[in-house]
């Protein structure tokens, strides 16, 4: 008998463990990303603090206009996750749960922390992991795409806005051209041996996923409200960002055509993406100054309108961002 009591205060004990684990896992989800964030502020302060300055003797006008383009970064974002999905969401929560992935993405690298988000927000209502997970590479395949149609489309509607010569002057060639030649060239043949090998162990793990990628695509592409949320805002997601950008050079009085901040842009954010910093970080920063050079920027006014740029779509959002973090959490919609 005593055995058997000593069994039930086990049992018994075992569910207010687990409710305390759980509790646990979900305080340390709302301080770990404020922590984090803090650590970032305290790291990129002087940047802060000098894009403040800069920006102090800025156009008024233009840097209104450069916070509702980056606020209208979020609407894209969130018209075009409801685009990849079948179900009809909550629209606030979507532009919440959209405005907090932003955050996220400051965090960890290669937009893992937004799709964390979007991912738990979409099985908070109710979508499988599996339908979660399509939805999002849905998506993210409709932003490359686009992306790349846009910048192609760019580069052939103003072939001339950038100026490459203008980062070596007198025509000099890079002296490591041949070697960065020869390793692409050994790259590609590593890449070609092994991937028929990958292919073959990952294709039955692909195979049930890549049939509900059909499947779904199949069934947005009957609802053309879907297909527009998801295409318009991919198009549209891209192009807010670079908004963002020639306000602010517009608010800095900086002497670079439109067309060639875009094309800067454009051509900067696609380069970037390729390196797995948190939200670019320091790849795009580098990138888009010297694309905006090559536009026509002299190096200060480069420099400032990338900090402006950064000053809107990530420092000023931050803590709001974590904070809705924080209350999605919370309220259990994450």
């Amino acid at each position: 008998m005593t055995v058997t009591r000593t069994e039930d205060t086990l049992w018994q004990r075992v569910p207010g463990r687990s409710a305390w684990q759980r509790t646990a896992v979900r305080s340390a989800a709302v301080v770990v990303p404020i922590v984090l964030v803090g650590l970032f502020l305290f790291r990129q302060w002087p940047l802060i603090d000098s894009s403040a300055g800069r920006l102090s003797t800025a156009d008024r006008d233009w840097l209104a206009a450069a916070a509702f383009a980056a606020f209208m970064t979020w609407v894209c974002s969130a018209t075009a996750l409801q685009g990849a999905v079948v179900e009809k969401l909550p629209p606030l929560l979507l532009l919440a749960s959209q405005f907090a992935a932003s955050a996220a993405n400051h965090v960890l690298p290669a937009g893992v922390g937004g799709n964390a988000v979007s991912l738990r927000f979409l099985i908070r209502r109710g979508l499988t992991p599996t339908r979660s997970v399509t939805s999002l590479a849905v998506r993210s395949g409709a932003a490359v795409l686009a992306r790349f149609v846009l910048l192609t489309t760019v580069l052939l509607m103003f072939p001339t806005a950038l100026h490459f010569h203008r980062l070596a002057p007198g025509g000099l060639v890079m002296p490591g051209r041949p070697l960065l030649i020869a390793g692409v060239a050994a790259a590609l043949v590593v890449f070609a041996l092994l991937l028929p090998r990958c292919a073959r162990l990952l294709r039955s793990r692909l195979r049930g996923f890549l049939m509900s990628v059909a499947c779904d695509l199949r069934a947005l592409h009957r609802d053309r409200v879907r297909v527009a949320g998801l295409w318009g805002g991919s198009v549209a997601f891209p192009m807010m960002h670079a908004s963002v950008m020639i306000a602010v050079i517009r608010a800095v009085h900086a002497p670079v055509p439109v067309s060639g901040v875009l094309v800067a842009y454009l051509f900067a954010s696609t380069a970037a993406g390729w390196l797995p910093t948190p939200a670019g970080l320091g790849s795009l920063d580098a990138a888009l100054g010297l694309a905006l050079v090559t536009a026509g920027a002299s190096a200060v006014a480069a420099t400032s309108a990338v900090l402006g740029y950064r000053l809107f779509t990530a420092w000023l959002p931050l803590i709001p961002g974590v904070l809705v973090l924080a209350a999605l959490v919370k309220r259990r919609e994450l």
